[in-house]
């Protein structure tokens, strides 16, 4: 969420951020809150004040002039309770205002409502020119007996995948080796729970309210428990030093969490129905960064640079896509996309979204550091990246490196992961 004051002192560019990303403005009726709200704050405390006054002047007083202090007291009283419960509904209605306003978009982001307006910033690698058609990934496997698809299918329903034999082996591989790459740049790796309670997931600002049912179309409740299943383990890991204050000389703070991740999908009803890109569950590595804001933009490269190293070494074409205002989302100051060709759909496909937040995050969770020198108390910035998103990752090294017998040449990078086999599939 963003501060109040700056709110209140800049409100032209906030209305131009819910403008720009496609969201109500609530500027108008934040600051007439605002403006409510600390008129009863002063109001409070003055007949707080004035009413101590009359009770200090009791005891001494005569009879006739305790009466009219006891009188004057129960009156001003009277107006105090009235106050308190005004300003109690005034400060939630406030509240709730303050979580609908959208994080401020960087100046480098493209304006526009959708992902028409999205700008391809690089491009790496070149799409390999096959001498056979190219199939999608999902017809390798059925060929390979690599999943049990429609077994799985009647088993747990849509969207729902087993890998098995060498296809399972490279899931591995492309996953311990995108590990081993970020704990030697320096990042502390974690295996991350994806069973975490709503509010934490409310607090990585994903989602616009205070009103937490309004995660019910993408999120998985746990019934009958005050749980859910988190969609990425940056979820958690925001929440990591809730409340703390950090030391300065301790940021950056680089996490990678490595998680099973849960997600509905239900805005994708009829999209990638078939194969490994969009499933209920999957599994991923995730950077997640704290540094001071000063830091962020260097993060923003380091992390950004981290996937797309990550994507090449497995011998992939990917371009960078900067997102536009209205494609990025809700908490973002800018997003990037890493996609990667996708030969056997003749499109591209996104490997990962690098995201700048800013403050927005630890403001929600009250995430600080006492910065050098000063002593002063500040709000750490937070980014975060996918390091690889698994199953789908296997999916693109398919669909790219696949030959026309059905086999698939296994990256060099992933060859000692994998016992020396430079191919897998079809020997039979």
């Amino acid at each position: 969420m963003l501060d109040l004051k700056f709110i209140r002192e800049n409100p032209d560019v906030v209305k131009n951020a819910c403008r720009v990303k496609g969201f109500p403005d609530p500027v108008d009726e934040i600051l007439k809150l605002d403006k409510r709200v600390r008129v009863l704050k002063t109001e409070t405390q003055t007949k707080t004040a004035y009413k101590n006054k009359l009770t200090a002047k009791i005891p001494g007083a005569d009879n006739k002039a305790r009466m009219g202090y006891i009188g004057a007291s129960k009156e001003v009283g009277n107006e105090i309770a009235a106050d308190v419960a005004e300003l109690a509904e005034k400060e939630a209605a406030l509240n709730e205002l303050l979580h609908r306003v959208p994080n401020i978009p960087s100046p480098d982001s493209p304006v526009g409502p959708d992902d028409t307006f999205n700008v391809v910033t690089a491009e790496s690698g070149a799409i390999r020119k096959f001498d056979f058609t190219p199939r999608p990934h999902w017809e390798i496997l059925d060929q390979n007996n690599w999943w049990m698809n429609e077994k799985v299918a009647e088993i747990s329903g849509s969207r729902v995948y087993h890998l098995m034999g060498e296809a399972a082996e490279l899931d591995f591989a492309i996953q311990s080796y995108v590990t081993q790459k970020l704990i030697a740049k320096g990042f502390t790796f974690m295996r991350v729970s994806a069973v975490t309670k709503p509010q934490t997931i409310f607090d990585a600002g994903h989602f616009i309210g205070s009103d937490l049912s309004v995660m019910n179309n993408d999120v998985f409740m746990l019934a009958d428990t005050d749980r859910a299943l988190a969609g990425t383990s940056e979820i958690v890991m925001n929440s990591l030093h809730r409340n703390e204050i950090l030391p300065e000389n301790a940021l950056p703070i680089k996490y990678f969490g490595l998680s099973n991740c849960f997600r509905k999908e239900a805005g994708a009803a009829g999209r990638d129905t078939r194969g490994l890109y969009r499933i209920h569950e999957f599994h991923k590595l995730e950077q997640y960064i704290f540094c001071r804001p000063a830091e962020s933009d260097e993060m923003y490269e380091f992390i950004l640079n981290n996937l797309r190293e990550a994507v090449t070494d497995l011998e992939l074409p990917n371009r960078t896509i900067n997102l536009s205002t209205g494609d990025m989302g809700f908490n973002k100051v800018k997003t990037c996309d890493v996609e990667v060709w996708m030969p056997g759909q003749s499109r591209w496909g996104e490997a990962g979204s690098c995201s700048a937040i800013g403050e927005f995050q630890a403001r929600r969770t009250n995430t600080r550091y006492r910065e050098n020198g000063t002593n002063e108390v500040k709000f750490v910035a937070t980014l975060n990246n996918t390091a690889i998103a698994l199953p789908r990752a296997l999916a693109f090294v398919i669909e790219n490196h696949q030959n026309a017998d059905g086999s698939v040449n296994v990256p060099k990078k992933l060859q000692p992961l994998m016992g020396g086999r430079k191919v897998i599939g079809v020997k039979k």
